[in-house]
Order: C-alpha cells, then sequence, then structure tokens
C-alpha cells in the first residue's frame, strides 16, 4: 500500500480516530492486530493476488477515452476501468481482502451496509465463495431502487435487512450494522465498504482499493511516459477515491479530485463532527445531527467522508468539488453515446467534472478519471428519470 505519512494510531491530522463502546473497541484492537500481521504475510499475499487476477480478473484496463477527448477537445482523458471487474466495481477489492483477512480470524458471520447495492453485492459474492454467512443492511428507499441488486445479493444467498429507520438510506443502514455488531461482536465480522468508520477500517479499506491506483500509475506511465495532471473519482464515502488516489499523494504535481453530489456537499458544507464511530467532515442540521442527504447516485448518499479525505482537503492536497445530479445524467448518456461505456451514476459525478476540467486544459495534459463502477444497476432508474 501507499504510504501515508500523515497517519498516527488511526488519525490523518485532527480526522480518523475510535469513537466506539468499550467492547467494540477490543473488536478493533483484533482486526488491527489480524490486518497489520496478515497484510504483508506471503500466503496471504499469494492467496489475495490469486483471486485478484483469477476472480475479478485484474490487472483492468487504462482506456483512452479517445472519441470522448476528441468531441470536447483539451486534456487526453484516461478512464480506469474498475466497472470490468467481476461485479462491476471496485467494490470487489475491498470484499475480497476482508474476507480472506476474516477467514484467517476464523470468523464465519459476515455484515454489511450498502447505499447502491454494489458493495452488497460484492460482500454476498465473496461470502458465497469462500461459504460464509452472509448479511446486508441496506436502507429501504436504497432497496427501492436498487431492487436488481437486492436479487442479485439474495441470489448469492444473503440475507438482504431493509432498514426503513431516518431516511431509509445509507446512513441509516451502518446505523443498524453497527448495532448489530454490538450485539454480536464475538462472532461477526463488520466489512465496511467505504473508507470509513473506527480505526482500522479506513486504512484497512485503502490498503485494499489502492491496488487502483497501484495500477494505474504504472499504467499512465506506460502509456503516456508522464504522471498525469489530475487524478479524478467520485467522492461519497470515498473508498474508491482514496484507492484511486493512493499512489499519488506523495506526488505533488499530481492534482488529486474528489468530485461530489451537489446535492449532499459533504466537504464545501460539512464541520468536523464525530460520525460512526470516527471524525470527519460532516454535513450536520440545526440540532448538529447528521444532516438527511439525497443523491441520485445511491452510493453517494452520506453525510460524511472518510477522515483520510478529510485530511486531504484540510491540508489543501486534495481539491473536492461537485456536481449536481442533472450534470451527472448529462454524463451518463454522454459517456454511452460516445464511447460505448454506460456508468454507474456515482462514477458519473466524476466523468461530469472531468469533462468540465478537460475543456479548461491544454492537449498536453492527462487526465485519470476513476470509472468506480459500471451502470447496469441504474439503467431501470435512469430510464424512469428520463420518462419524466
Amino acid at each position: 500500500m501507499a504510504s501515508t505519512s500523515v497517519e498516527s494510531k488511526g488519525y490523518f491530522g485532527e480526522f480518523g480516530g475510535s469513537f466506539i463502546p468499550e467492547n467494540l473497541q477490543k473488536v478493533m484492537n483484533r482486526i488491527e492486530e489480524q490486518f497489520l500481521l496478515f497484510k504483508d504475510d506471503p500466503d496471504f499475499l499469494k492467496e489475495l493476488n490469486y483471486y485478484l487476477k483469477e476472480y475479478i480478473g485484474r490487472e483492468n484496463p487504462l482506456t483512452f477515452a479517445e472519441n470522448l477527448t476528441k468531441q470536447i477537445g483539451g486534456a487526453k482523458i484516461y478512464l480506469k476501468r474498475e466497472d470490468l471487474n467481476h461485479t462491476g466495481a471496485h467494490k470487489i477489492n475491498n470484499a475480497l481482502g476482508q474476507i480472506l483477512l476474516a477467514k484467517r480470524m476464523g470468523i464465519k458471520r459476515i455484515i454489511a451496509e450498502t447505499g447502491a447495492g454494489q458493495h452488497g453485492v460484492a460482500t454476498a459474492t465473496a461470502c458465497a465463495m469462500f461459504g460464509m454467512e452472509c448479511v446486508i443492511y441496506m436502507g429501504k428507499v436504497d432497496t427501492e431502487r436498487q431492487e436488481l441488486n437486492v436479487f442479485r445479493m439474495e441470489l448469492l444467498g444473503a440475507k438482504v435487512v431493509p432498514v426503513e429507520k431516518g431516511q431509509g438510506r445509507l446512513k441509516d443502514a451502518v446505523d443498524e450494522a453497527l448495532n448489530d455488531l454490538i450485539e454480536n461482536y464475538e462472532t461477526t465480522f463488520y466489512l465496511i465498504g467505504s473508507a470509513v468508520g473506527p480505526h482500522p477500517y479506513p486504512t484497512i479499506v485503502k490498503h485494499f482499493q489502492s491496488i487502483i491506483s497501484l495500477e494505474s500509475k504504472r499504467q499512465i506511465l506506460e502509456k503516456e511516459g508522464k504522471l498525469p495532471t489530475a487524478v479524478i473519482a467520485c467522492a461519497g464515502g470515498g473508498s474508491n477515491a482514496i484507492g484511486a488516489f493512493a499512489y499519488y499523494i506523495e506526488e505533488e504535481n499530481v492534482r488529486l479530485i474528489g468530485v461530489e453530489p451537489a446535492e449532499a456537499p459533504t466537504m464545501s458544507e460539512g464541520v468536523p463532527a464525530v460520525l460512526h464511530g470516527y471524525k470527519s467532515y460532516t454535513l450536520l442540521d440545526e440540532k448538529g445531527e447528521p444532516k438527511p442527504v439525497f443523491s441520485i447516485a445511491a452510493g453517494l448518499d452520506y453525510p460524511g467522508v472518510g477522515p483520510e479525505h478529510s485530511f486531504l482537503k484540510a491540508s489543501g492536497r486534495g481539491e473536492y468539488v461537485s456536481v449536481t445530479g442533472q450534470e451527472a445524467l448529462e454524463a451518463f448518456k454522454m459517456l454511452s453515446k460516445v464511447e460505448g461505456i454506460i456508468p454507474a451514476l456515482e462514477s458519473s459525478h466524476a466523468i461530469a467534472y472531468g469533462v468540465k476540467l478537460a475543456k479548461e486544459l491544454s492537449q498536453d495534459d492527462v487526465l485519470i478519471i476513476n470509472l468506480s463502477g459500471r451502470g447496469d444497476k441504474d439503467v431501470d432508474q435512469v430510464h424512469e428519470m428520463l420518462k419524466r
């Protein structure tokens, strides 16, 4: 994994940490101990690399979006093709890594939260592969707009639990998963899908997702002979973005740009606060509670963001911008028509901003946009939106 010199026992500057009950802290300590024990272990790496190649299908391409580049002018645009992974998104990278960790810990019951369903599908897939019990918490609203992914999870043997509390979205699913962990911590592994939560989860998720930038950095040097001007990724909780950024963080000339929905502007309007056991920029209401948020992309429906992203913003190393749902929808249609690639609505936010930025740059500039997932899961939803 790319090193992070700012990290100190779960903190990135003032962000991160572990604000959880004592019994859960013991669980986190054990997970951290096992992660540190196995992450560089030759046998663990041999098994992980086998499944990355033979099951997920890595390495995936860094595709030059030639048609899109010609149409909009300006910088050359490359797409890191996480959409080509087994299960259709970046989520499987982390799910597989954590499942292998749980396996070595002797735990057979896995729980997870999911918004867009991609992490749920990835977790259910890995559990099926290794014969583990799987329970997925998903907001009731998200189960309705991602009905196909719910069916996929159930087909893979998972129990999907719709969460009706609160808004019935991603935050509420995380709340319920944490409640489950509190009740069943001795026999359960919580497979967190984004780079959020109490330490050591943000570090674990970054570790397993950093393969995105490990590959793209080598690929862009082979294709262009230089590093990109910028790396762009959508940012909800931030797992695909921190994976896409990881091996570029110490390359000061490479801009790191996270794109969030304008309807959930955590980085521009959020304040430092504790959410789900860690400190990050968080959108709060007038009562100091996490603010209800909404995005056309279910995976971006989160009032917080990963602690390392919070640090990257506060330190000035990362740039965080927003695009509207309508702009993302236009990018969804554009990439489909111009390149024959249907992107996830989450990824479409990054595409939308990447197109804007490319127009402002010269033909000597190079952009990498992390195409975090494919849009199969969103086609029905987009179809309904376009009919209105």
